[in-house]
């Protein structure tokens, strides 16, 4: 191989980190950086291919925001056997599929950080949930304080399409879905 086709990887922390009650702030860039490819349909299409990846591998998505060039996620593991790089790799094999058919691809590997237990404290995971969803605002996407207006925001909890990120009653409904999720499964099909 020569010098120029070998591609970095990113140096990861050991498994376990991403399994479990994880809490991972990934981010998906697009190859190169390139833009042109966000468009409400695949918005919705890859709203799709995350459900299914997090149904599979248990992970609630209390935010994620697609700008022009990439994509921010974070993810909560619900059950002891949630696996986020499994879903991860899940995610962006199918995501890929997809963006090629349109001349895109998402560049080798997600970024990722894995949220200290310092902050997995309400106060600072709510502070970590709004700086993605301001990403906009700081890109000048849109005006200062309307990053609720962006249109490439939003949430996605297992069985729970009802919740919206920006809504008064969020984080008290987010918390309810995701305790009741931790505690009974994804299966139970009682709310």
């Amino acid at each position: 191989m020569n010098q120029s086709s070998k591609r970095d990887h990113l140096h990861r922390l050991p498994d376990s980190a991403y399994c479990g009650c994880a809490v991972v702030h990934w981010t998906l860039n697009i190859r190169d950086r390139r833009t042109g490819w966000l468009s409400a349909k695949f918005y919705y299409h890859f709203r799709e291919l995350l459900t299914h990846s997090q149904f599979r591998y248990a992970i609630a998505s209390p935010i994620f925001c697609f700008m022009p060039d990439h994509i921010h996620l974070m993810w909560m593991g619900i059950l002891e056997w949630s696996n986020q790089k499994l879903a991860m790799r899940h995610l962006r094999t199918r995501c890929n599929e997809s963006l090629k058919q349109i001349g895109f691809e998402l560049q080798d590997q997600p970024y990722d950080h894995v949220l200290r237990d310092e902050e997995r404290q309400e106060f600072a995971f709510v502070a970590t949930c709004e700086y993605i969803a301001r990403n906009p605002e700081r890109a000048g996407l849109v005006g200062i304080d309307e990053y609720v207006k962006y249109p490439f925001t939003g949430c996605l909890v297992p069985g729970y399409p009802e919740l919206k990120p920006f809504a008064a009653d969020y984080w008290t409904r987010f918390n309810r879905a995701f305790a009741w999720l931790r505690a009974n499964g994804l299966i139970n099909g009682q709310t």
